[in-house]
């Protein structure tokens, strides 16, 4: 029989004895973040006896590999035997410790009716979405009061990458986070508390004491940016983006933009989920806006309405006629040239089109080119995203106003679609980037110039698809 688990002193004792019910531990890799899961139901185990119940999931059923294969040695001196017909560990007490994987936003339903007192969730990360994550918080409860906790571990990168860190990291690390919530049916208040542990390599000396080429091996792995995120646990280093080029100089202070400037709009629909409106200027001569040049023919962002509720993946539910009173009423006195929008909402189904109420209630879009991986040769959405990102010897052809927030969250930490790289990850936040791209083939690169603004006064027909010459090439 194997000696007991104990944390590590630092980190990983914060994690297993802290009585704050949602606790994140994140950063580095081997910073022992899987043993300080399996190791805190342990300990519950122990002190709860038959009143412990645990669920520890991860995305994937392949992940759970390793997992299972490293519980079982820290569970070895408790007796605890694997079930592997009912994927789960049970203790000589009672106490229970079920280990499953979690896909989808439906898998999370599967559980209604289940009672835990610890739920934990590997490679948080991992998950595009937080809300299969969140349901799960509604099966910690005990008859038997045993103390219900939620805890979590990740490292940065990954799909869900933007939303981890703008829940646990930028709210303030190692900073307890509350929130109080009323009780409908008798009025009272309970405050629940959050907090996020960093995690980094120096945090497990007993991996480093016991393996001293791991940190030469992470560093053969991947890229500089990979390693450091690694080594580090940085958050504000996303390897593997998809827009790679993405640099401190694609964002400005915002500025006051020239009357002479052509404006476009570019729009994604969202109900349940979140819509995106970009407001867009188009550099007419090469320009300085503080600590970037701006070329001619550069898109700037200097302005959105990212239609979200502030939870990630949903919308604000506004009907269209809404949306379109926000518009007009922020882009009041403003000439727009050009606006085009997600071709989807001009589908007719029984009755007028989204595209169609937009324009009775005083907003105007076209249908936008929707491609998003060109064919050989043919122009492609994301393939002129990242160009103008990139840019040229002059200066970057895309940035954005510093104000612009949700643009700033979500489209630099967008990941490839694992299954196609040559596409995001749609499994993400991408509706900022989706409308992004409707600008960008708007006002396409051509060998790497832009073609000219659209005047104001060749508007035409609205209702219109915007079309590309047909000779052109992609240079």
């Amino acid at each position: 029989m194997t000696e007991a688990w104990f944390p590590q002193t630092g980190p990983q004792e914060a994690f297993v004895r802290s009585g704050v019910f949602e606790v994140v531990y994140g950063g580095a890799r081997g910073g022992g973040k899987t043993d300080a899961s399996l190791g805190d139901f342990d300990l519950h185990a122990r002190y709860w006896g038959p009143a412990a119940r645990g669920l520890i999931v991860r995305r994937q059923r392949v992940a759970l590999e390793p997992l299972i294969a490293r519980a079982k040695a820290i569970y070895g001196h408790s007796g605890a035997v694997w079930q592997d017909a009912k994927s789960r560990f049970v203790w000589p007490t009672g106490a229970v410790l079920y280990v499953r994987y979690l896909d989808r936003d439906a898998d999370a339903d599967l559980y209604q009716g289940h009672d835990y007192t610890r739920v934990y969730v590997e490679e948080l990360t991992q998950f595009p979405d937080p809300r299969p994550v969140d349901k799960l918080k509604a099966v910690l409860r005990s008859a038997s009061g045993a103390h219900c906790g939620f805890r979590a571990t990740c490292n940065p990168g990954g799909p869900g990458h933007a939303w981890v860190k703008a829940r646990y990291i930028d709210e303030g690390i190692g900073a307890i986070q509350k929130a109080t919530f009323r009780n409908p049916f008798d009025g009272t208040e309970t405050v629940l508390s959050r907090l996020f542990i960093p995690a980094r390599l120096s945090d497990n000396p007993l991996l480093l004491r016991n393996d001293p080429s791991y940190v030469a091996r992470l560093q053969q792995t991947g890229s500089a940016q990979l390693v450091r995120a690694w080594l580090e646990g940085d958050w504000s280093i996303v390897d593997g983006a998809f827009f790679d080029k993405w640099s401190s100089r694609n964002v400005v202070r915002p500025f006051r933009v020239p009357e002479h400037w052509t404006r476009m709009r570019s729009f994604d629909w969202g109900y349940a989920a979140p819509f995106s409106v970009g407001w867009w200027a188009v550099v007419s001569d090469s320009s300085d806006a503080g600590h970037v040049t701006l070329p001619r023919g550069a898109l700037v962002r200097y302005r959105e309405w990212y239609g979200s509720n502030g939870k990630p993946g949903e919308g604000l539910r506004l009907e269209a006629e809404s949306v379109a009173a926000g518009i007009r009423e922020r882009e009041m006195g403003e000439t727009i040239a050009l606006a085009v929008a997600d071709p989807s909402i001009f589908r007719e189904d029984g009755g007028p089109s989204i595209g169609e109420r937009l324009r009775r209630a005083g907003v105007q879009f076209r249908p936008a080119d929707n491609t998003r991986v060109g064919k050989a040769g043919a122009l492609s959405g994301w393939d002129q995203m990242r160009a103008r990102i990139a840019g040229n010897d002059e200066g970057p052809m895309l940035v954005v106003f510093a104000t612009c927030r949700d643009f700033l969250r979500t489209v630099p930490v967008l990941q490839h679609d694992p299954t196609r790289p040559e596409d995001l990850d749609t499994s993400a936040e991408d509706h900022i980037a989706d409308e992004t791209r409707y600008a960008c083939l708007a006002r396409p690169l051509i060998g790497g110039k832009a073609i000219p603004a659209a005047n104001p006064r060749d508007l035409g027909d609205w209702g219109r698809p915007v079309r590309r010459p047909t000779d052109w090439k992609v240079a």
